[in-house]
């Protein structure tokens, strides 16, 4: 036998150790980078659409889609921030009613408890001595009765600043998009809205990489989402128009 044969694997492991790793989803990253990008690429090739489509001029457009992507990166920024606080918040309130019914109420927090432990699989006499254990901490138990009433872990809340900061950035890459071409000099609505397709694709298959979904699923998705909001906002384009000598 050689050494390397006497050298256990590196994917093999005991029956007690952990053989696996979990991403981080309740951070907020990527959910507001996700919807960010998507809202961006979304909302400006929409924006470039109407514009190009009621027959505005390439400085109109790069004018329409450069405001678009400032207003709407600090309204998604904004939106992230407040939504993600205010949940924060509504956390907390309940926190408090949690550790005050506790204070009031102990008997029957730890009944509770028990009877949650029970619902699980443990025994009676199990849970019940588990559930004393816990609540020797009280803080402890605040955190388990929120996890099991609210499935909320206290102690884990998003950042309403990493929301927001993903958000304000993603949104404005997402945004930048259907412009590429104007910025480029090439006054063309037809490439900005392949641009801004090509952006659809990559931003749906690279949200699709962080699930179990086919990556071109995802993007094909996107793709199609974002397709039909351009034509509904090209069509009021042309449709209204630019008068004429606007």
């Amino acid at each position: 036998m050689t050494a390397s044969d006497a050298q256990p694997h590196p994917t093999d492991r005991g029956e007690d150790e952990i053989g696996h790793t979990h991403a981080d989803v309740s951070g907020g990253r990527l959910r507001a980078a996700t919807f960010g990008a998507m809202d961006g690429l979304v909302t400006n090739l929409s924006l470039v659409a109407g514009v190009g489509g009621a027959g505005a001029d390439s400085r109109t457009i790069i004018l329409s889609g450069v405001s678009g992507l400032v207003a709407g990166a600090f309204s998604m920024a904004l939106g992230e921030f407040t939504s993600v606080t205010t949940q924060n918040e509504q956390v907390d309130a309940e926190v408090a009613v949690e550790r005050r019914e506790q204070v009031l109420h102990p008997s029957a927090e730890l009944k509770e408890l028990s009877e949650a432990f029970v619902e699980m699989g443990m025994s009676a006499d199990t849970a019940r001595r588990a559930a004393k254990e816990i609540h020797r901490d009280q803080d402890r138990a605040v955190n388990l009765h929120m996890t099991y009433e609210l499935g909320l872990d206290p102690q884990d809340k998003p950042s309403p600043i990493v929301a927001a900061v993903s958000s304000f950035f993603m949104f404005s890459i997402g945004a930048v998009f259907p412009l590429i071409p104007y910025l480029l000099s090439f006054d063309s609505l037809l490439a900005g809205l392949i641009v801004g397709g090509i952006g659809l694709i990559l931003a749906g298959g690279l949200a699709a990489r962080f699930t179990n979904r086919p990556v071109w699923q995802g993007a094909l998705r996107q793709l199609v989402f974002g397709v039909i909001a351009a034509a509904a906002t090209f069509l009021v384009g042309w449709l209204i128009g630019v008068p004429a000598g606007g």
